[in-house]
């Protein structure tokens, strides 16, 4: 038997070496495509948990009900042939139900509380980052404390303060009453201060020798800089006062007049439809309702969630 050379064993040893690692490719792509199905898998099992109520949401406001009657059923598809769009049309035509009217109440609200929340989240960012004073960690961490405490512990102690102060009766008091304890929000000052971090202080050290003051350095040099921080807080401003319940609810003290709509919508049973039927058996009007106020927030989010993405993972890095 003829013994196999030194360069034969080196070409075995070398084709064994290369069928390993054939093998070992060929496992880790299939574990890899394994991993991808159950990731995948498991996501979109939560996407269907996720869209299942607004699913329904829709489906519901769709469907037809007899008046006085709950009769809408469970099923989860509805023939075209069988679809109630005069739904949306019946929802505005509900007695003190007034869609206009209160989504004035909302839009003042969420326009004069996301502007002023604005500047107080950016002169707050501003005086953490670049002033020098005593003491400003030490505040800053009493801020970052606060996060900790769920706001419903507050609601008792804010709605005392709003009745000593006489702002629980009248439009404008109450649009104030409920704006103003969430004019002063942590986390967008925390989320904008991590932002003014990353600016280098040469810039600052040049402007002030360009003779800028502090003023003129914040609006035309940091605030540019971290715009797409700042539009994602406007816009999560925006959805969080368009979606508040609780404390609008408490505010208004069951008078809707000065209502916002997500507000009216819960209390929708409250409403009739004018023929004396009591709206707790029109959930189907409710359900159109609720997809009218839903829309323009998805639609935001649609057009805007490029810029929620950059601000948020902007923020998240330190430079």
């Amino acid at each position: 038997m003829k013994t196999p050379t030194l360069d034969q064993n080196i070409v075995l040893v070398i084709d064994k070496k290369g069928k390993d690692t054939i093998k070992t490719t060929k496992l880790d792509k299939t574990l890899k495509i394994i991993g991808l199905i159950f990731v995948y898998a498991f996501l979109l099992i939560v996407a269907f948990f996720a869209l299942l109520p607004f699913y329904w949401m829709i489906l519901t406001s769709l469907k037809y009900q007899d008046i006085g009657h709950f009769t809408v059923d469970n099923k989860f598809y509805i023939p075209f042939n069988e679809i109630a769009w005069s739904n949306y049309i019946k929802v505005f035509q509900v007695d003190g139900f007034d869609i206009p009217s209160l989504l004035v109440n909302t839009l003042t609200v969420v326009g004069i509380s996301t502007i002023g929340t604005f500047f107080i989240t950016v002169f707050a960012s501003f005086a953490f980052t670049r002033l020098q004073f005593k003491g400003r960690d030490a505040v800053f961490m009493l801020f970052l404390i606060t996060m900790m405490i769920p706001s419903e512990l507050f609601v008792t102690s804010n709605f005392i303060t709003m009745y000593r102060l006489n702002l629980l009766n009248g439009r404008w008091q109450i649009y104030f009453a409920t704006m103003a304890p969430f004019l002063v929000n942590v986390f967008y000052i925390y989320l904008l201060n991590q932002t003014f971090k990353q600016i280098p202080n040469e810039l600052y050290l040049a402007a002030r020798v360009d003779g800028k003051n502090d003023w003129q350095y914040l609006w035309k040099v940091m605030v540019p800089i971290a715009s797409p921080t700042l539009i994602t807080i406007v816009l999560l401003k925006v959805i969080s006062g368009w979606n508040a319940y609780a404390w609008p609810k408490t505010v208004v003290m069951g008078d809707a007049t000065y209502a916002q709509i997500t507000v009216a919508l819960r209390d929708f049973a409250d409403f009739s439809i004018g023929i004396g039927s009591s709206s707790r058996d029109l959930v189907t009007l409710q359900m159109a309702g609720t997809v009218i106020v839903t829309l323009p927030l998805i639609i935001l989010f649609l057009v805007f969630r490029k810029y929620i993405m950059r601000g948020v993972g902007r923020a998240g890095i330190k430079g």
